[in-house]
This record gives structure tokens, sequence and C-alpha cells, in this order.
């Protein structure tokens, strides 16, 4: 049986149109999938990730074991609520999940990870854990809504209890701060500003309406999707996963090589690929023939070999299909994609083709 978010009523009240995500009922859109996507970009709008797992870890061992778990080094964060973006790594390189981890405090950090990975993430985490001294303690007493776009922020502001409006009005980009048992993070995945808020269960659907007062529009799943890939933010499952090392996946700045003497879960595996030389590479293309790029497709490098499409669709805002892809690492600047048994043309980029509303490409 699925689960069910506490802002489930609100979609059906809504219009959401619910579909199955990792277990869960979850709006893929409320109307129109593209309208969603363009508040976004254009003005602001909010999404119900309540799915998402968070986890407190807490105690005097709490630093030396993130920095064992995770490939980033946690020992960076040093202000109170910041951010660090990194991927969970196996004995073989592979991604076991890519997540944000907040300082809280020196004994007390806030982990976010991925829906569709709870369970063998959670279960990772616990082994790992056994040799040192921490709790683990899921939240999920909490709800989580992010609210994203140009005019996220200012209008999530009026929404928001005074104090926790306070604690979060002056966030820099990748600073959390929370005010009681709330938590606003100014982080997202669309590749615009805003933040993401934690908050109890109990007072989620009373914010969802003072959010929709604000002029904030309800956006589901799909315009997650496009707006993650147009701002070329990997999916877990699709664009990495535990047979995928970070070097080959785009991932390669995640990872902490120094100090050089910290032993991270996967170290031994990534540094040889490194010092071998990755043999594929993340690259984002953009179509110059009509179609849609899709996941799995085909991909002809002349001369050097074969890829395939890992995430791929048609951009709204850039109005032409593009994607993501993994290609052998000789890879130049153009490329042909097998889609329906014709070859067509695509030129290949940095993987960020739209950022805060304005297209990444030359």
């Amino acid at each position: 049986m699925s689960q069910k978010t506490a802002l489930y009523d609100k979609h059906l009240y809504h219009g959401g149109k619910i579909v199955d995500f990792a277990g869960w009922d979850m709006p893929i859109n409320y109307g129109s999938q593209i309208e969603e996507h363009h508040q976004v970009r254009r003005d602001a709008g909010m999404f119900d990730v309540s799915h998402m797992t968070v986890l407190d870890l807490k105690g005097n061992g709490v630093i030396p074991f993130l920095q064992y778990l995770l490939a980033n080094d946690v020992a960076r964060l040093k202000q109170a609520g910041k951010a660090l973006y990194s991927c969970m790594l196996n004995e073989k390189g592979g991604v076991i999940d890519d997540l944000i981890v907040y300082y809280m405090q020196d004994d007390w950090f806030r982990m976010v990870v991925n829906a569709a990975t709870r369970d063998k993430d959670i279960t990772w985490i616990q082994q790992q854990a056994e040799k040192f001294n921490i709790d683990i303690n899921e939240r999920d007493d909490l709800a989580m809504i992010a609210v994203q776009g140009p005019r996220a922020r200012e209008k999530a502001l009026q929404a928001l209890p005074i104090d926790v409006s306070q604690a979060a009005a002056d966030l820099d980009r990748f600073f959390g701060a929370d005010s009681g048992e709330w938590f606003v993070g100014r982080t997202g995945y669309t590749g615009e500003d805003g933040f993401e808020i934690m908050l109890p269960e109990s007072e989620a659907a009373e914010f969802w309406d003072a959010l929709i007062e604000a002029g904030i529009s309800p956006c589901g799943l799909g315009a997650r999707d496009t707006l993650r890939l147009e701002a070329g933010m990997n999916l877990y499952g699709t664009d990495m996963d535990e047979s995928t090392s970070p070097l080959i996946s785009g991932l390669g700045w995640t990872i902490a090589w120094q100090p050089a003497e910290r032993n991270f879960i996967g170290r031994e595996a990534v540094e040889a690929e490194k010092e071998k030389g990755p043999e594929q590479k993340l690259v984002g293309l953009v179509l110059d023939d009509k179609g849609v790029l899709r996941g799995h497709q085909k991909v002809i490098v002349e001369g050097v070999g074969e890829g395939e499409v890992t995430s791929g669709t048609f951009s709204p805002t850039l109005k032409q299909a593009i994607a993501m892809a993994r290609v052998p690492a000789a890879t130049a600047e153009q490329c042909k994609v097998e889609i329906r048994g014709k070859l067509l043309s695509a030129r290949v980029i940095k993987p960020v083709f739209v950022r805060d509303g304005q297209s990444c490409i030359e």
C-alpha cells in the first residue's frame, strides 16, 4: 500500500493527478506540467517533498563518522546551518545515494536522503555507525515543502511564522536556519533560488494554504523533473546508481580528496579510477534535429564509441530537446542519437542548460 504525506488531501483538493512514486502517492501535476514548470522559472511554485527522508545524527562521534561515510568532507563546515552536497559510496566506489547534510552543531548534523533509497540508506548508515558514538533519529514527524523560483523567497517569507521568517530572511545560498521545530534551507532542486522548509506534520496543511495565499502555486513532480534536468542536476537511479562512480557521473567535484589521510568508504576504488583515468563522462546534449531525447537511447560518437542517454526531455524553457548522457571520455563536441531507428545530430555541452531562469547554452 502506498504511503501518503500530510498534504495528500491538499493535493486532491487542488486537482493533483496522483501517481505512485517510490511507494508514495504523490502529485505528478495539477493540470499542466508545462505551466507549473514556467511558474517556477518565472515566479514561484511549491512542491510537497515530504516523501524525502530526514535523519538527525547526534553524538560526539558524528563528525568522524560522516567523514568516513561520505565522499565529501563535513569538516569543511564551520558555520551553523551550512549545507554540504555529497555522495555516499559503497566499497567499490558506486553511488549508494546522493544527499545533503547540514551542520547544526559539532554534535548534530541533519541529513536529507532520497525517498526511493530510504530503506537501503538507513540500513547502510546504521551498519557503518556501529563503531561510532552516535544516535540516528528518522524525523518522520516532519513534513517538507520546497518553494522555488525568482520570487519564491520573497513570497515564502510572507507566509512563514514571524520567528521563522526572521531566521530565514538573511540566509545565504546553501545555508539553513532552525527556529523551534521549523527548519528553512536556502537550497533546492530546480536551478532557481528558494527554500526547502521542514516543519511539523501537524502544521503542514495550514502552512500550505498560507503559501497559496501568498501567491505560490502548487506544482507536481513532473515539473520538478524537467526543472532539475534543465539545471543539470542528477537524478538518483537514472543518472547514477551503485554501478557508477561519481567520476563518471559528473560528480567528481563532490569528492574531497584532501586531507589525503581521510579514509572514506570507496576512496581506494575511486582513487584507482582517477589515476587510471575514467573511461566515461557525463555530458549534456542538445538535439539539433527534430525529436525528443529520452533515457536509454543510444549515443554514437563517430570514431570513439557509444554511450547512452541517462535523462532526456523537451525543455519548456529552451523549447528544444535536451539530455544528460554517459559517453566515452574522448567524446568531443558532436554525436548522434538513435531515435526510432534514425541517427539524429546532437551537440555535446556542459550538462547545465538553465540556471536562475537564464539559458546556459552558447
